[in-house]
C-alpha cells in the first residue's frame, strides 16, 4: 500500500518543482520587468497549493515506508531549493521499485 504514497510523493514532488521554477523564473520576472503582478498570484497560488499537497504526501510516505527523519528532513529540504526535487527523485524511485 505504501508504494503507492511513494509513487504519489514522487509525482507530487516533480509538479511541485515545476511550478516552484515557474514562478521563480517565469511569473517573478514577469511581474518586475514587465508589471504583470497577476502571474505572481496566479502561479503562486498554485505552487502553495501544490507545496501543501507535496508536504501531506511527505508525511503519508515517511509514514508508511518508516524513512528515518534526516531522509525525511532531506526531501523536505531540497523541495525548498530550486531543481532540489529533481536531485531527489532518483533515490525516492529507488524506495518505490523497491517496495
Amino acid at each position: 500500500m505504501f508504494k503507492d504514497y511513494i509513487k504519489k510523493f514522487r509525482h507530487a514532488g516533480i509538479i511541485e518543482g515545476y511550478s516552484y521554477i515557474t514562478l521563480l523564473f517565469i511569473a517573478m520576472p514577469l511581474k518586475y520587468l514587465a508589471d504583470m503582478p497577476l502571474a505572481v498570484k496566479i502561479v503562486g497560488m498554485t505552487h502553495g497549493i501544490l507545496f501543501i499537497v507535496f508536504c501531506i504526501l511527505l508525511l503519508k510516505a515517511w509514514e508508511e515506508a518508516e524513512w528515518s527523519f534526516k531522509e525525511s528532513a532531506i526531501f523536505f529540504i531540497a523541495s525548498l531549493i530550486p531543481f532540489g526535487t529533481f536531485f531527489t527523485d532518483k533515490k525516492i524511485k529507488a524506495y518505490e521499485s523497491n517496495n
